[in-house]
């Protein structure tokens, strides 16, 4: 199962490797670039079909692998969907609503496979059969993943590093758990993306794009779904959750941070987690560098976290929601004056 899957990883990297400088004179030719706008921390044009490359990655080690094999007609007719949806995005700016409804589909092609939600695993509780509620829960858990590494696609390499230490995770607990297909998928993805990296990290010379950062979060919903598949012993319920810990992390602040400014849910700002850290004097290196920390945390809590006693995780998840809403008040994420926790350490341990 190891060499097999290095081997295809292997095959993977260098075909991203050798691929991505013709994906940047494709990009250009069609003028599928990115503007620097007031939003935006890059200051020149720069070639935003990435994505393509990672594909064509995952598209060898899929084929060399022989997951083809698999019954997996669902999950790769998903993927066809969403890579259409990024292509035409990155070229032709797409509508919100169209981006969602296309979103709709591919997981409409998903359930429709039989992959789904349909237990709910909750460490020290139970587990639960959520009869007909697994179909919508398992679109939403699709859509919501997509946009969420899609959301952090925001600095040279933050998207594509962030989903390699996911990804990469995913692989670590397949492979303890003996689940080879989950674990060949991973290295796939990850090698994939490691190879991207070499042109995307800071300063980068392309940018993955929506079609890139869509598939990106795709691959890594559907990894997360096929460990709860019938396989409530490998992923709980709570460990997903904190393999996805940055991402969602961010969106969650990202829809506080909307509201309490009044503003759009869904309309792009400048305060995501990276804008604000960039904001609070980090270089873009160290502030990419520092939210690859913030997930290399999450990924160690969900490797050890099974291995705790209940005790022993309700004192891990209380001390990392604490540290993860102190670092939103101390860096301002919602706003400057959005303070409650902070306002509470002062009163208890007022300053003299």
């Amino acid at each position: 199962m190891i060499n097999h899957a290095i081997v295809s990883g292997l095959i993977c990297f260098l075909t991203v490797i050798a691929i991505t400088p013709l994906v940047m004179k494709l990009a250009i030719k069609i003028n599928a670039v990115d503007q620097p706008n007031q939003r935006k921390v890059h200051t020149k044009i720069m070639p935003r079909l990435g994505g393509l490359s990672i594909i064509f990655g995952v598209a060898a080690g899929y084929f060399y692998s022989g997951l083809f094999q698999q019954q997996v007609l669902g999950i790769s007719l998903g993927a066809l969907v969403i890579i259409l949806l990024g292509l035409f995005d990155d070229i032709y700016q797409l509508s919100a609503k169209t981006k969602f409804l296309a979103q709709i589909l591919s997981g409409l092609i998903v359930v429709m496979s039989g992959l789904v939600i349909d237990v709910i695993n909750i460490p020290f509780v139970g587990i639960f059969d959520i009869g007909y509620f697994s179909y919508p829960l398992t679109i939403f858990w699709i859509i919501a993943i997509t946009n969420a590494i899609n959301l952090i696609d925001g600095l040279d390499g933050l998207a594509a590093g962030t989903s390699a230490i996911i990804v990469g995770t995913i692989g670590v607990l397949a492979f303890l758990s003996g689940k080879e297909m989950i674990f060949t998928f991973s290295i796939i993805i990850f090698s994939s993306v490691i190879g991207f990296l070499f042109y995307n990290f800071h300063p980068a010379k392309i940018f993955m794009g929506d079609i890139g950062a869509l598939f990106l979060g795709y691959c890594v919903a559907i990894l997360s779904l096929l460990g709860l598949y019938k396989s409530v012993t490998l992923f709980s319920f709570i460990v997903p959750i904190l393999l996805l810990g940055v991402p969602i992390f961010d969106t969650i602040f990202a829809i506080i941070r909307r509201i309490a400014n009044k503003q759009s849910i869904v309309k792009p700002d400048k305060g995501h987690l990276h804008h604000r850290l960039l904001k609070k004097g980090l270089s873009h290196r160290n502030t990419v560098l520092f939210i690859y920390g913030m997930g290399l945390i999450f990924s160690s809590i969900a490797i050890i976290l099974p291995m705790t006693t209940l005790r022993g995780t309700i004192v891990i998840i209380v001390i990392l929601v604490i540290a993860l809403q102190f670092l939103a008040e101390k860096i301002g994420l919602v706003n400057e004056r959005f303070t409650p926790f902070l306002n509470v350490l002062n009163k208890v341990n007022p300053k003299k």
